[in-house]
């Protein structure tokens, strides 16, 4: 697998509060520049990064994020928002508490909610897997799949913990036709990116692999 490949898997990510304009420009033009799937930042930069790349680049935005505690109807409101700014795909965080309460019917009306607010856009599902239990993460494959999402994503990065290879594993035995996989949070070389990729994985949130390369230009 060769570097172009996973570059082109990649969500080339900047989410920190304390991100400045300067700083998701960057992060877009070295997206462009380096062919990644899209560059996923913060909703209150999106009008601004898509008046900024135009076509050149795929915007990607989160929602509910980090913690996933927002109600549905915020996270519709703000997954509305985001589409009409120019956003192409959202990443929603679950609602863990949910989960953990076994709230499984909740949990697929507010995926279903969001999906209906992307219009069409790619929708992303959170589940935050290093808060969760196995046989959590299988039910949240289940109601992925159901809520007919596009990808369900492994992690914020802003938990105790990112994607495993042990998690893209399960996701790929219990997703069902159709759903992609997105890995996220603490890819931190080449090497772990190719193997995400081969073990399931469609996409990659990461800000590392990008760095990498620039590094070694």
């Amino acid at each position: 697998m060769n570097r172009e490949k996973i570059l082109a898997a990649v969500d080339h990510t900047l989410l920190h509060p304390e991100s400045t304009w300067a700083q998701i420009k960057e992060l877009c033009d070295d997206a462009v520049k380096y062919g990644t799937a899209s560059v996923c930042i913060p909703p209150s930069f999106v009008k601004q990064a898509k008046e900024y790349v135009g076509n050149r680049m795929r915007i990607c935005t989160v929602i509910g994020f980090p913690n996933g505690y927002n109600t549905e109807a915020v996270k519709v409101f703000e997954t509305k928002t985001a589409v009409e700014e120019g956003a192409d795909e959202i990443d929603m965080v679950i609602n863990i508490g949910d989960l953990k309460d076994g709230n499984e019917e909740k949990i697929l009306h507010e995926i279903k909610a969001v999906k209906e607010a992307c219009a069409g856009k790619l929708l992303k599902v959170i589940i935050e897997t290093c808060l969760l239990t196995e046989e959590e993460k299988i039910v949240m494959c289940r109601l992925v799949t159901e809520a007919k999402a596009d990808y369900i994503k492994t992690s914020t990065g802003f938990s105790t913990a990112g994607a495993t290879f042990d998690d893209i594993k399960l996701f790929a035995a219990h997703v069902g036709d159709g759903i992609k996989i997105k890995a996220a949070g603490g890819i931190s070389s080449l090497e772990d990116a190719k193997h995400f990729m081969e073990l399931g994985a469609d996409r990659l949130g990461t800000s590392r692999v990008v760095k990498i390369i620039k590094e070694e230009a």
